[in-house]
């Protein structure tokens, strides 16, 4: 199978891609990556045979539809993430994320792939009064980041009409762990980095917003899954993650203070703090597929990175 990845060499993708490298149903991985927001890096030690790269942008047709060509599963990755900085990014948040996925989709469906997995976020919840959401709930999403993945969710339905290939959107719970490509603008990330250089760790609001976590190598894995075994994915939406796995920021923040060190937690005053969503996954566990990651885990292998142990 050749697979083709787009935003390859971001956070996920320094994962992922070596991941696919090494499983015997693959035989060709193209990276479309235009290097703005990940780093050339995370291809260590993944170049040579068996591997592709494009310098390209998902918002330029012809990028995409180059990089199309001989594929027979996409998984689009690429995207404007930071979904609260998207506010003030709106427009190339709309062009990347939305006109991005429609090239991607066309391009997909004029040259023949067969299967599309799409990087979609349980983000797109918003604020969510409920516990236990599960893919049956209308998304609320209050941010761009959000407003687009679940517009291009529609796309990618109008799209399997159109062009007869399969494909799924993987609803993303927030990723956190080392990686290669790691960020920091991720909240366990960011605070396992502030609590081991001594910095108290701030909780904008009471800390009672719900979000679902994942380990980015178990996110890897799912997209891996979704690309490589279509047919255990039979929906057209997914919400991935583990239902142990759902926090409040309070929590995340005193699990952090407990595993890496013991740090000031202060609490600042939010009159929008943000979505919060509490979700449900039963209907990934159809799938096959799931997380080996406990939080506590993840956090631990972080701190133990960082100190090289």
């Amino acid at each position: 199978m050749n697979v083709l990845v787009t935003g390859g060499c971001g956070y996920i993708g320094s994962v992922l891609v070596p991941g696919l490298l090494r499983d015997e149903r693959v035989e060709q991985v193209t990276v479309l990556d235009d290097l703005s927001a990940g780093s050339p890096r995370s291809l260590f030690g993944t170049l040579g045979d068996g591997l592709t790269f494009y310098n390209g942008d998902v918002r330029e047709y012809g990028d995409v539809e180059t990089a199309c060509r001989g594929v027979d599963t996409v998984i689009h990755l690429a995207a404007i993430t930071g979904a609260g900085s998207t506010h003030e990014r709106r427009e190339e948040t709309f062009a990347t994320n939305l006109e991005g996925t429609q090239n991607v989709l066309t391009a997909a469906g004029k040259v023949g792939v067969e299967n599309v997995v799409f990087a979609s976020s349980c983000n797109i919840y918003g604020r969510a009064p409920a516990r236990d959401i599960d893919e049956s709930v209308e998304p609320e999403p209050l941010n761009p980041y959000a407003e687009t993945k679940y517009e291009a969710e529609s796309l990618l339905g109008e799209a399997k009409s159109e062009f007869g290939f399969d494909g799924t959107a993987l609803r993303m719970a927030t990723n956190y762990g080392n990686a290669p490509g790691i960020r920091f603008n991720l909240v366990v990330n960011h605070f396992v980095f502030r609590a081991l250089t001594d910095r108290s760790l701030t909780v904008y609001g009471d800390g009672s917003n719900w979000r679902p976590f994942i380990h980015v190598r178990d996110a890897a894995l799912a997209y891996k899954h979704a690309a490589l075994a279509p047919d255990d994915w039979i929906h057209e939406v997914y919400n991935v993650g583990s239902s142990d796995e759902n926090y409040r920021i309070a929590t995340i923040a005193d699990i952090v203070s407990e595993e890496v060190a013991p740090v000031d937690i202060s609490y600042l005053d939010d009159e929008n703090p943000g979505p919060s969503y509490h979700v449900d996954f039963d209907r990934l566990g159809e799938t096959g597929y799931e997380t080996e990651w406990t939080l506590r885990e993840g956090v631990r292998d972080l701190r133990d990175a960082f100190l090289g142990e």
